[in-house]
């Protein structure tokens, strides 16, 4: 039996390409669409053209019907592309000799990056799309996580140590917030990046004379798009914008997967990622359990960040045309989106099924045997001796505690000076970490319903 053809990386692996991306992903940025999207482009243009009076509309009717990507040689367009180091010249080869007579006018008064740049846009914003609808799925799921588990009360942790008490809720709640902004940053971002690119040889549009601006407005008519006040073929802000959207994003599923992965370790077993059959099994440990789609969400992060560096320094671009910059875009952009949608795949799958353990927790919390609320205490104690003397006591408390292997509230209760101002049972309701959660509750509340309001406004527009 012959082996099967292979690739040499994570994204198009027959292995691993759904653990680093998605069909719905790879298939917007594969090698067929992305040639059909520079055939979009140039119909478009040819339309946009005959609008002007540019291109007479037979012919442009004659290449919208003639141009289909079923009829490119792709061997021939690889071996053409190999050749001249850009792939618009061997296809506008092929679309010329589908068109016929019509042919004279394909691509007509553009150039290479003209095309490449718009179907780019065009690639990419499809890829927001899908990215979108993924991040309103996880904000649903994580509303519903918060407000489940708003009471749910737990160890906050600063410096990896009990920090103060806190609920899963108020910790969902963050990582929702995040995601929200993200949302919104999306929105925003569509504006700027989704423009339609034509300038010509330098970008002044000089091959189509008077008619330029006209054209470059019928072309983004017939393609969806908006058009920036001066072609942008050097100015690549806006693409480098959106991959560093993706960065923000994946830089967020990492911190949520950090949680995930710590929370897991058997040390804590507060949440644990769904439970199928042999995912995060070891090959030699029988009772692993790794944490598969939060290890993918991290991994990913980093890529991602990686790439956003890529296509900032991309920016520096010289003169009217740039001599390499773009083309470490290639690269970048396309896999950033199917690592990012692969992350978001592994984070639904993760946060829909997640498993909280409650009582676990509880116990976690109750480790320290109230040293995590002596805060608390300090802030009951310093109206009635001042801040420094306040803190200075429990400090001395917190020592004995520790020293005597005993709970904080048995040593508070033998500490004089803290016993002439509390009793036994005003000491043990201090020193309940369930009576200090501040405002997190309130977090969980305000943070689901700002959550809600941002889906009502999008659904408004």
């Amino acid at each position: 039996m012959p082996l099967p053809s292979s690739s040499s990386t994570v994204l198009d692996s027959m292995l691993f390409r759904d653990a680093f991306g998605t069909p719905a992903m790879r298939g917007i940025f594969s090698d067929v669409a992305t040639v059909d999207r520079y055939i979009q482009v140039e119909v478009a243009l040819a339309r946009a053209q005959s609008a002007c009076g540019i291109v007479p509309p037979e012919a442009a009717a004659s290449i919208a019907e003639s141009a289909r990507i079923e009829r490119i040689d792709f061997d021939r367009m690889r071996k053409e592309t190999d050749i001249v180091g850009y792939p618009i010249l061997p296809l506008v080869h092929q679309l010329a000799d589908m068109c016929g007579e019509a042919g004279r006018y394909v691509h007509w008064g553009a150039t290479t990056q003209d095309i490449m740049d718009t179907a780019s846009v065009l690639q990419v914003r499809a890829g927001l799309d899908v990215v979108e609808e993924d991040l309103r799925h996880i904000r649903e799921v994580l509303r519903a996580l918060a407000q489940k588990h708003r009471q749910t009360v737990m160890a906050g942790r600063t410096h990896l140590q009990h920090a103060l008490p806190v609920t899963f809720g108020y910790k969902v709640a963050v990582w929702l917030s995040m995601f929200d902004r993200h949302q919104v940053r999306l929105a925003q971002l569509r504006e700027r990046v989704q423009v339609v690119q034509l300038g010509g040889a330098a970008g002044t549009l000089a091959s189509l004379g008077d008619a330029g601006v006209a054209v470059q407005h019928a072309l983004a008519r017939e393609l969806g798009l908006g058009v920036a006040p001066t072609p942008w073929h050097v100015a690549r802000d806006g693409l480098a914008e959106a991959v560093s959207l993706l960065a923000l994003i994946t830089g967020s599923l990492g911190k949520v997967a950090t949680d995930i992965m710590m929370m897991a370790s058997t040390e804590f077993g507060e949440v644990y990622e769904p439970f199928v059959k042999g995912r995060g099994a070891s090959s030699t440990m029988p009772q692993k359990r790794n944490p598969i789609s939060s290890e993918l969400m991290l991994a990913a992060a980093k890529a991602v960040r990686q790439h956003a560096g890529l296509m900032v320094d991309g920016m520096v671009q010289d003169f009217e045309r740039a001599t390499g910059p773009w083309h470490a875009e290639w690269v970048a952009l396309p896999e950033s989106f199917v690592l990012t949608a692969g992350a978001l795949h592994q984070a639904r799958f993760a946060l829909e099924g997640l498993i909280v353990d409650e009582a676990r927790m509880r116990r976690n919390l109750d480790l320290s045997d109230g040293l995590i609320v002596a805060e608390a205490v300090m802030m009951a104690l310093a109206p009635k001796l001042g801040r420094q003397d306040a803190h200075d006591a429990v400090y001395d408390a917190c020592r004995r505690a520790c020293d005597d292997r005993v709970g904080l509230a048995q040593a508070l209760m033998a500490s004089p000076g803290i016993r002439e101002h509390f009793d036994d049972a005003q000491i043990a309701a201090m020193t309940d970490p369930v009576n200090y959660l501040g405002q997190a509750a309130a977090f969980v509340d305000r943070a689901c319903a700002a959550s809600l309001a941002l889906d009502e406004q999008g659904a408004a527009a």
